[in-house]
């Protein structure tokens, strides 16, 4: 037997879950920006060693949805308690309210509660105690533990104190997997945050991403991928004055997916649209966020 536990993570939008995450991951893991609903997919990360098994869940962020593609990232979000040992919550270090949505999860969750203060590195050691001892008080949470992915800060500690507490079970996948994504789902996703580093307003939440073609070759994979907007208006902002602002977010994903890959890509995209996807069950389907 070994120390295994499926550990959800979850928080308000901008707490940094996938900052938190990608730390203690080792490497970079899910797409980064500074805009809210990042994440949109429940992505599963792996930490393995023969000695034990860490399955992260990094889920979107908790919002009251406004339409059905956010109806369906709630949704993930639900069913990755169903199966969690440790829930964790990531709390912005200038959040002093966890709302009642997040508060509703805490209180209904049964396993082990994990806060993690995120952000610390903004804060003075007086402030940090004051905020871990204010948190433990409340008595929600198994653990309090104040974290920086920059600095660090405990990071180390927090794996210790995640072995502590899973249990004893056999390994849940293979040692070599690290992820139950597959590699195109990546590029989707570092094409995405291309988008949402680019562009303003309504364009990064409107795009959705197909990965069409993956073709290894042996000095380079070739890649084609369409970005799906809702609107006329929205592909002539995408693609630019004469196709610079497309090709400068195209350009900058390449050179990350060749990063990922270890390989040289070649990577052409093209803009369609696909009108009010966003509360399309059929494509909701298509794109991966409903069964």
């Amino acid at each position: 037997m070994h120390k295994s536990a499926f550990i959800t993570i979850i928080g308000k939008p901008n707490a940094g879950k996938s900052t938190f995450l990608n730390s203690l991951m080792g490497y970079r893991f899910c797409i980064v920006s500074p805009k809210a609903q990042t994440t949109r997919h429940r992505i599963k990360g792996f930490i393995s060693t023969p000695e034990y098994q860490l399955v992260f869940s990094d889920t979107p962020g908790i919002i009251i949805p406004k339409y059905k593609m956010q109806e369906a990232m709630m949704e993930s979000v639900k069913e990755s308690l169903e199966d969690a040992d440790i829930l964790m919550l990531v709390l912005d270090e200038a959040d002093d309210d966890l709302g009642n949505e997040v508060t509703e999860i805490i209180k209904n969750f049964e396993g082990k509660k994990i806060l993690i203060l995120n952000k610390v590195d903004k804060l003075s050691e007086t402030n940090i105690t004051e905020k871990t001892e204010k948190w433990k008080k409340s008595g929600l949470f198994y653990g309090v533990v104040p974290y920086s992915a920059l600095m660090p800060f405990n990071q180390n500690k927090m794996l210790e104190f995640l072995l502590e507490i899973s249990p004893e079970h056999p390994k849940y996948f293979p040692d070599d997997e690290l992820s139950d994504r597959n590699l195109r789902f990546f590029v989707s996703e570092i094409i995405r945050e291309k988008i949402l580093l680019n562009y303003e307003k309504e364009i990064p939440y409107s795009v959705e991403i197909v990965v069409d073609s993956f073709k290894e070759e042996e000095n380079i994979t070739k890649i084609n991928a369409t970005i799906f907007v809702e609107r006329q208006s929205q592909k002539i902002i995408l693609i630019g004055k004469g196709g610079l602002a497309l090709k400068k977010a195209a350009t900058e994903a390449r050179k990350d997916i060749e990063k990922f890959i270890d390989k040289k890509v070649y990577l052409e995209v093209f803009v369609k649209i696909k009108k009010d996807w966003r509360n399309s069950e059929k494509e909701l389907k298509r794109f991966g966020y409903k069964e």
